[in-house]
């Protein structure tokens, strides 16, 4: 069993940056790739950005590519999500989630444990 806590979101102006946190604890956190994901009201989640077991690895959904930056660190337990440039098109409910697969994870499906999400609304 692994444990993700979300933290960090809030209400922010287009353009602004914003840094999400996911706290993770039960198994050890090194034998998961870690992923981002974020869901708008009436739209299906998405993986927003991956990070492999060793963080060699990284993958960005395309419209955040160069914007979001996903990191770890496996001796504090926690993944981080930094996000520049913010657009009210990012304004979602984004989760953490640890997969024990192998990489690269595509799908939501591909996810073994979630975060309860934390809100980050852009405004114009």
């Amino acid at each position: 069993q692994v444990v993700l806590v979300e933290s960090g979101g809030g209400l922010v102006q287009a353009g602004d940056s914003l840094r999400l946190s996911c706290a993770t604890s039960g198994r050890t956190i090194s034998n998961y790739i870690l992923g981002w994901f974020r869901q708008a009201p009436g739209k299906e989640r998405e993986q927003v950005a991956a990070i492999s077991r060793t963080g060699l690895n990284i993958g960005y959904l395309g419209s955040t590519k160069g914007r979001f930056t996903i990191s770890r660190d496996n001796a504090k337990n926690t993944v981080y999500l930094q996000m520049s440039k913010l657009e009210p098109e990012d304004t979602a409910v984004y989760y953490c989630a640890a997969a024990g697969g192998s990489w690269p994870p595509r799908k939501v499906s591909d996810y073994d444990y979630w975060g309860q999400g934390t809100q980050v609304t852009v405004s114009s």
